[in-house]
C-alpha cells in the first residue's frame, strides 16, 4: 500500500501463545505463536481455513475459544489478564467478530443499544442509562458508518448483512481501545460496503493510531490493508513478511512450503 504510517511503539504483543481444541484437548490449534503490532499499524493474519487464525484472536479475547491456553498478552508493555472478556476489554482490546449472528449482535434489539452495549458504563448516570446520550452516539455512528436504516431505533435483525457488520464495527470502535482485532470484516457484505469498511479500518490506523490485527481469508483484503503480513500454517506462525510480498510467496507459505 502507498500508505507508510509513522510507526509508533509496540502496542500489542502476544507471546508463546498456545491453545488446545475445546473438545479434543490433546490437539494443539495455536502452537506457540508470537506476534506484535505497533501503534498505527495493520498486521494481517493470513492462512488457509484451519490454520488457527480466528482461534488465535478468539482465545486472546477473553479465552472465548479453546482449552488449556498458555502464553502472555501485553498492551502498551503491560501484561493483560485476558482470561475473561471483561479483562480483555479493560486491557484495551476490542474484537469485531466474524460471527455477527452468534457473538456480535443482539438481533432483537435496536441499533443504538447494540452500539452502546460495549461501553454502557459510559452511558450510565446514577444507575440509569442516559437515553439521549445513547441516541446521540448511536446516531453519529449510524451516520459516520453509513448504516442504512431509517433510524437508530431500527431492529438490527432486520438489517442486511453489510449493515449488521457496520454495527459490529461501530460498537467495537466506540469503546476505548488500543488494539482492534477484526475478523473477516467483509464476509457476506455487499460490494459497496466493502470499500467503506476498508476505509474505516484504515481510519482506525491513521486517525486513531490503533494497533490493528486483521484476520481474513481474502488474500486481496490482507494485501490491500496490511502493513505487514503474518502467515499461519497448522497453528504455527511460519513467517512475518512485508505487505509487498508476492502472492506466490504468500501462497507457498500458506501451504506450508517455507524457504
Amino acid at each position: 500500500p502507498a500508505h507508510t504510517p509513522t510507526l509508533g511503539e509496540e502496542v500489542f504483543r502476544v507471546e508463546n501463545w498456545t491453545v488446545h481444541h475445546p473438545e479434543d484437548k490433546a490437539r494443539v490449534v495455536v502452537d506457540n505463536a508470537n506476534i506484535y503490532v505497533r501503534r498505527g499499524e495493520i498486521v494481517g493474519l493470513a492462512g488457509i481455513m484451519g490454520a488457527g487464525r480466528t482461534e488465535l484472536a478468539r482465545s486472546v479475547f477473553g479465552h472465548s475459544w479453546g482449552s488449556n491456553i498458555s502464553g502472555k498478552v501485553y498492551v502498551n508493555g503491560k501484561e493483560v489478564d485476558v482470561r475473561t472478556i471483561r479483562g480483555a476489554i479493560d486491557g484495551g482490546i476490542a474484537y469485531a467478530t466474524e460471527d455477527r449472528k452468534r457473538f456480535g449482535l443482539n438481533l432483537i434489539d435496536d441499533i443504538k443499544r447494540n452500539i452502546s452495549m460495549a461501553s454502557l458504563k459510559k452511558f450510565v448516570k446514577r444507575g440509569l442509562v442516559d437515553d439521549n446520550e445513547e441516541f446521540r452516539v448511536g446516531s453519529s455512528y449510524r451516520e459516520s458508518m453509513n448504516i442504512k436504516a431509517p433510524s437508530v431505533l431500527s431492529i438490527v435483525g432486520k438489517l442486511s448483512g453489510g449493515n449488521q457488520q457496520k454495527v459490529v464495527l461501530a460498537r467495537e470502535m466506540s469503546r476505548p481501545h488500543d488494539v482492534l482485532l477484526v475478523a473477516q470484516p467483509t464476509r457476506g457484505v455487499d460490494v459497496g460496503s466493502i470499500e467503506f469498511i476498508h476505509d474505516q479500518i484504515m481510519k482506525e490506523r491513521d486517525e486513531q493510531s490503533t494497533a490493528v490485527l486483521l484476520i481474513s481469508t481474502e488474500l486481496d483484503e490482507v494485501l490491500a490493508l496490511a502493513d505487514r503480513i503474518a502467515v499461519m500454517y497448522r497453528g504455527k506462525i511460519v513467517g512475518i513478511v512485508p505487505a509487498d510480498t508476492s502472492r506466490e510467496t504468500l501462497g507457498k507459505m500458506m501451504a506450508g512450503v517455507t524457504a
